[in-house]
């Protein structure tokens, strides 16, 4: 006979609803701990970075992995930062991605107020001052970002600086010329890569330096001397690697050089009607196709290169010469060659006398030498040279293209690759109505809701339990 009361019934009920209620909080919430333990030991074992952010600024660039993953051997980074120093912890997780990459990166951050003998042994005068350091090399730094600090990485790894001359003395452009034509931010970008880059004056040389990794010849306006030519030719005969950027309409002469080598420069411009959906003129056509070589490898960036013109290669290539196309305008591009037309504005492609896209705009050719002991020289000739002008080097991808080429020909394979970019600053603009918008849902919808939420929850556990 049951003696209980329904108030005491009541109660038995409730004891073991809450019994139940408790026993599968707690075995939620072992479940949860037991998760949480085992990522935390999987992720102890191996790191995992998710970077949804649009130009990747949390992810380390090809280039950076490329040199840290292939030191060879200890280099130590030393950051004299303050304990409040702004960036600190910023600077401390992109070091900690570069230590992960090899066991010959170590890192310390010193105090120069704590230390203060650390700090005058390395002639520190600022907070912030990086100091990367080789068993024979050191060198400082005052910019935390990725690629000033895998560029002192390279310079201290470096046994010696390779030597790139820049032909000069035919309207080239400037090393030193800081305008929108100038080359400054080539050369800038050049040294950063510790290459040391020198101006070449042919007339006043019998031969080219014998120390030259490279020979750059960036838009030549007037033709060079037959005498000129002939140093050219030597050292390429002697295993040399020239670059030549060559525009339409100039230096002529240098159509006849380079055919020499099974390189046939267009007498024409190349028109590109994809280049307006990315604001540039039709003059300025757009590259996004590569092929495959050690320069474009996983290259999948836009390249532009304002006022080009084709570059193909010969038929029937020249004994001992290896030659190919390198890249190509878009499909919806032609290699124009009235001269009338492209005056008068009025382009349009004519079936015959003008070359239909996808029209190659650079080609790169492997020459034999005449003593066959020595290795090969190499050529890459490119139909515009203000793709690497201060205007347009650090635009999409046209620096990286630049320096991959000049990597590749200097023989400094390891260093091609994407580089870091400068950290994308896009702050979140907001209309007024939007703003109000914003701060409606984050103050007053939000937190209303959560009111509500709780309140009815409280509600319906009374319920449940009378």
């Amino acid at each position: 006979m049951n003696t209980k009361t329904p108030m005491q019934h009541a109660r038995t009920t409730s004891f073991w609803r809450s019994l139940k209620y408790g026993a599968n909080t707690t075995a939620m919430t072992l479940i949860v701990l037991g998760i949480i333990v085992m990522v935390e030991a999987i992720s102890a074992r191996h790191s995992y970075r998710w970077d949804f952010t649009s130009n990747q600024r949390y992810t380390l660039s090809d280039q950076t992995k490329n040199v840290v993953s292939g030191l060879a051997s200890d280099v130590t980074v030393l950051a004299f930062y303050s304990p409040t120093e702004g960036d600190r912890v910023a600077f401390e997780d992109r070091l900690k991605q570069y230590a992960a990459l090899s066991k010959h990166l170590k890192y310390e951050f010193v105090d120069p107020d704590k230390f203060p003998a650390r700090a005058q042994k390395y002639e520190i005068k600022t907070y912030g001052t990086i100091v990367l350091e080789t068993e024979k090399k050191q060198e400082k730094i005052t910019d935390s970002s990725e690629q000033s600090l895998t560029n002192g990485l390279i310079k201290v790894t470096r046994d010696q600086k390779k030597i790139i001359y820049m032909i000069k003395g035919h309207g080239e452009h400037d090393l030193a010329d800081i305008s929108e034509k100038g080359y400054s931010q080539a050369k800038k970008a050049m040294t950063d890569q510790s290459y040391d880059v020198k101006d070449l004056l042919l007339t006043q040389q019998q031969f080219i330096p014998t120390d030259a990794a490279l020979v750059v010849m960036a838009g030549p306006q007037k033709d060079l001397l037959p005498a000129e030519l002939d140093l050219l030719r030597n050292y390429l005969d002697k295993g040399g690697n020239l670059l030549l950027l060559l525009d339409p309409d100039q230096a002529p002469g240098m159509t006849a050089f380079v055919k020499e080598y099974g390189v046939i420069l267009g007498d024409d411009m190349v028109i590109d009607r994809m280049s307006r959906m990315f604001g540039a003129g039709y003059e300025t056509p757009v590259v996004m196709q590569y092929v495959g070589h050690p320069i474009t490898d996983k290259f999948n960036m836009m390249t532009a290169f304002p006022v080009a013109r084709s570059v193909q290669t010969a038929e029937t290539l020249p004994a001992g010469v290896q030659a190919d196309k390198l890249f190509f305008s878009s499909p919806d591009s032609w290699a124009e060659t009235s001269k009338a037309e492209l005056q008068s504005g009025a382009v349009q492609f004519d079936e015959g006398t003008d070359l239909r896209g996808p029209v190659p705009l650079a080609v790169i050719a492997g020459i034999a030498t005449p003593d066959q002991t020595k290795k090969g020289s190499k050529m890459i000739v490119i139909g515009d040279s203000d793709f690497a002008n201060n205007t347009y080097f650090a635009q999409v991808g046209n620096g990286d293209l630049f320096l991959n080429t000049v990597s590749w020909l200097a023989e400094e394979e390891n260093l091609i690759a994407i580089r870091a970019k400068d950290p994308e600053i896009m702050p979140l603009m907001l209309t007024a109505t939007q703003g109000r918008l914003a701060f409606l849902i984050s103050l007053v919808v939000l937190p209303v809701f959560v009111i509500f939420m709780g309140v009815t929850m409280y509600i319906q556990r009374r319920a449940a339990t009378r």
